[in-house]
């Protein structure tokens, strides 16, 4: 009988990273190379081919790819978009400037927002109008649709964002002009509010469909030359792409929406944290995923991820909420940094080093790389430092230059400071794991919860590298690395199920609720949902598990809680005890109730398929003495004695369950190193997971 493969790749900002899981062993078999930035396809079908000479002949038995990319986050961030044009409700043309006519910082008189995704320019209006409740006021104009649509037309746009006032309500007049678009120009990409995100919020709709829009064109012709250089060399199964909510879903589901799969990377590596901390018995863990751009970090609290709906990228300032572009997307709640190992360190203006946000990226990369890097980077410190092992940079595969690094760091950050090179070094390094720090604590603080009830795990190329310093300024006592940490991110795609979320705005109070209209609305949710589920390919007897929930607030407030209520039918409950839980869990998060009336205001179903637990080996082959792991000493800097001393290296896949070793100690594997100093001690456990406690 011949074996069947899945394979999971995650395309970041620098490499690329591949998992062959054997699906009956639960072997697997890892690969890693430089992402090519140009078209990130290229370095999909090289690391195909490099594990089709590890695994012989395994791409006719390949199941399905699930893949996670950074390529619609890295389009709006940096602006590489298609052309897009939006059409509005008539005197609405401006709301992506106007926003919410709030500034972020009260103080800041200068206070700047991101440019709109669409210039003035491209923005048109047309003659319609819809009440709040769907009745219809004015009739659409279609003339105007056709006169409007020849005008962006002539200006070269490749896409259509359709946002009408109040059409999460009736979306006719959005379907209206989306028919006349296919009818006339079916080449051109639209996206209809309605469909991305029927919701109440006219500015986050907006903003929100005007980002599908502009890079949709993008992911179908990725997705679309992907799957055709996949098919070239042999591969007959289905393509996966991973949700920001943390399911896969089909290429299909990702072209319609692609602003969905806006975080499907880092969101992959949390969701396998978790599922490999359950393992080891730890429900609070803090997911810290560092690889070459940037730094990632959630919060797992009693085993359940944190998801949110509303969203911001591209922010003006980066701890200031507001500052940016909002997304009304389900999404893991993480928290992002221009921290990783290509982050360039510089000195600023005023003489001070900073490292980041900027990155060398994988072209041309640190400048021990070797690939024309001009300016030192968080790698090329660590390298400097001793923490990296530079003839066994992805298992030996690419050699680091030392040399390089070292008169980087010297020339253009120790001179200017007039420190020393292991000093500037240290600096760099020390100056990047405050810089996480400060987004963690930030994370902690919004939650209300401490850090030092939580296990750091870290992940992620450059993750294990800064675990214990990032502990360390956070107060965390506990670090989790896992096995094949440095790709382990594409490991997530094996642990999550084959999903879909929707809401609808339902604004009405709980006492003019009609409770059985409200199951026909959750109904039509459900069959949404089923049928873009069944794009992947599944059963049509498979079993869809589906969780309802609902925004409520006290009318007159603008904030909302968010409800699960049973999934079964909606109309067999009390109105009295949809109250109670309002109040019960209003009651916990603020210490009070109010006498007002409750209404609701959107209504939430979350569907998904659930897969085969990920069958996971056990640790084998290791040596019945983890002494037989040491692969000798190396000079490497300790911050806490501001000297270099030694360390004594192991090889991580000699480590058997079981080994306990002390530090200063560096644990070195193909794709990562874990830097374990002094007063540290770490062990290993029947997964090849390995638990570090610090003093």
């Amino acid at each position: 009988m011949s074996k069947t493969y899945r394979l999971g790749c995650d395309i970041g900002g620098t490499f690329t990273d591949f998992i062959l899981l054997d699906e009956d062993t639960g072997e697997a078999v890892v690969e890693k190379c430089l992402t090519t930035p140009e078209d990130p396809s290229e370095a999909v079908e090289q690391g195909v081919r490099n594990l089709a000479t590890i695994v012989p002949g395994y791409i006719a038995n390949l199941k399905n790819v699930i893949h996670g990319t950074t390529l619609i986050i890295n389009a709006i961030i940096e602006r590489k978009g298609v052309k897009t044009g939006l059409i509005a409700t008539k005197g609405f043309r401006d709301v992506l400037e106007l926003r919410r006519e709030l500034r972020y910082d009260a103080y800041d008189m200068l206070a700047e927002f991101p440019p709109p995704l669409v210039p003035r320019n491209l923005r048109k209006e047309v003659t319609e109008r819809v009440f709040y409740d769907g009745r219809i006021y004015t009739d659409l104009q279609v003339g105007e649709v056709k006169e409007v649509l020849l005008e962006l037309l002539n200006e070269g746009v490749e896409s259509i964002a359709v946002c009408f006032l109040h059409s999460y309500a009736n979306p006719s007049h959005e379907q209206e002009v989306g028919k006349i678009i296919q009818e006339s120009y079916p080449d051109l990409a639209v996206s209809l509010s309605s469909d991305v995100i029927p919701k109440i919020g006219e500015y986050e709709r907006t903003s929100t469909t005007v980002a599908n829009a502009y890079v949709k064109p993008l992911i179908k012709r990725y997705l679309v030359n992907l799957l055709d250089r996949l098919r070239a060399l042999g591969f007959k199964g289905d393509l996966f792409v991973m949700l920001s909510s943390g399911g896969i879903a089909s290429m299909s589901t990702a072209v319609d929406y692609p602003i969905r799969i806006i975080e499907s990377g880092p969101v992959a590596g949390t969701l396998a944290a978790k599922h490999f901390a359950e393992m080891s018995g730890f429900k609070n863990i803090f997911p810290f995923d560092m690889g070459g751009t940037t730094a990632k970090s959630c919060l797992v609290e009693k085993g359940e991820v944190s998801r949110i709906l509303e969203y911001e990228i591209a922010r003006a300032h980066t701890f200031k909420p507001g500052s940016g572009i909002p997304l009304v997307i389900p999404v893991i709640n993480t928290v992002e940094v221009g921290t990783g190992g290509g982050s360039i360190a510089e000195v600023d203006a005023l003489g001070l080093l900073k490292v980041g946000p900027v990155s060398a990226g994988a072209d041309p990369g640190p400048m021990c790389y070797s690939r024309g890097g001009k300016k030192p980077t968080v790698t090329d410190a660590d390298l400097i430092l001793g923490y990296l092992n530079p003839n066994y940079f992805l298992g030996g595969k690419m050699r680091l230059d030392v040399d390089a690094a070292r008169a980087g760091i010297e020339e253009q950050i120790a001179k200017p400071l007039k420190v020393s090179v292991p000093k500037a070094a240290w600096g760099i390094h020390n100056i990047a794991n405050e810089n996480m720090a400060a987004a963690g604590k930030m994370l902690f603080a919004e939650r209300g919860l401490s850090p030092k009830e939580f296990t750091l795990f870290a992940f992620g190329g450059a993750g294990p590298v800064h675990a214990i310093g990032l502990a360390r300024k956070l107060g965390i006592s506990k670090i989790m690395v896992p096995i094949h940490a440095g790709v382990f991110s594409a490991k997530g795609f094996f642990v999550t199920p084959i999903a879909f979320d929707a809401v609808k705005s339902y604004k009405v109070s709980l006492s003019a609720a009609n409770f059985d209209e409200m199951e026909q609305v959750y109904h039509s949710m459900e069959k949404e949902a089923r049928d873009i589920i069944m794009t992947t390919g599944i059963e049509k007897e498979a079993t869809i598990t589906y969780r309802r929930a609902a925004s409520m607030r006290y009318i007159g407030q603008e904030l909302e809680l968010k409800l699960e209520f049973p999934a079964n039918n909606f109309s067999r409950l009390y109105k009295r005890d949809v109250l109670d839980m309002f109040n019960k869990r209003y009651q916990e998060l603020y210490g009070y109730v109010c006498d007002a009336q409750l209404g609701f205001l959107d209504l939430y179903l979350s569907a998904e398929v659930p897969i085969p637990v990920l069958a996971t080996q056990k640790l084998s082959g290791g040596t019945k003495s983890h002494k037989g792991a040491i692969k000798g000493t190396r000079r490497a800097y300790s911050g806490e004695e501001e000297a270099y001393i030694d360390f004594t290296i192991y090889d991580r896949y000699e480590l058997p369950p079981g080994a306990h070793l002390n530090g200063p100690a560096i644990v070195e594997e193909k794709e990562t190193t874990v830097v374990i100093g002094r007063g540290a001690s770490a062990s290993i456990d029947n997964y090849g997971t390995m638990l570090i406690n610090l003093q």
